[in-house]
């Protein structure tokens, strides 16, 4: 049992039987005397991949789901499904692009340090590492001297996601990226 003041990103819980994964949280501190701490808490059903927002005090108990974290890499697409596969013992799960909203840019080849979230020895979801290094296909040409500035440009990577890079990088630098917000992090 977790109570909501010890839900953390990324942990799974039971509600109403079906297993939600944590997304968001956001503490609230009323500014009144006596007032409890509220949570806002942002769920993903496992299931179904529906949103779902609940305003919890500290003490609200939220049973965690029976699942189990395993490690895997991302193998390939097929059709509209995609393939990870187990690191240890090398079985396979797939998973359709409809539960992947919003982490397939950052599916590359190869992609190690992905865990994937099972219930009854089935993919539900996975988690990808906090970060990603990726290289840049297209951008527009560096600018000598922008090193100075905190100017910013767009540049697309090798999955077509795009996002803001500075000036001085060029099409062809490898890149890191966090996964979580989508901004450039460093070169790599």
């Amino acid at each position: 049992m977790a109570k909501a003041s010890e839900l953390k990103k990324g942990m799974v819980v039971d509600i109403n039987g079906v297993p939600h994964v944590v997304k968001q949280i956001e503490v609230r501190n009323p500014s009144s005397r006596g007032a409890s701490t509220l949570y806002k808490v942002r769920f993903n059903n496992l299931k179904t991949g529906q949103k779902l927002d609940e305003s919890l005090k500290g003490d609200d108990i939220f049973k965690e789901s029976d699942y189990i974290r395993v490690k895997a890499q991302f193998s390939y697409v097929d059709g509209g499904n995609f393939v990870f596969m187990n690191s240890e013992d090398y079985s396979q799960y797939t998973l359709p692009a409809d539960d992947l909203e919003g982490q397939m840019g950052y599916l590359i080849d190869g992609l190690e340090g992905i865990v994937a979230l099972l219930v009854d020895s089935e993919a539900i979801g996975i988690e990808l590492p906090s970060s990603v290094v990726m290289e840049i296909i297209e951008t527009s040409p560096a600018i000598k001297g922008a090193t100075a500035s905190a100017r910013t440009k767009t540049a697309k990577l090798t999955t077509g996601i795009e996002i803001q890079v500075p000036e001085y990088l060029e099409t062809g630098e490898m890149v890191k990226i966090n996964t979580e917000t989508g901004k450039f992090m460093s070169r790599a």
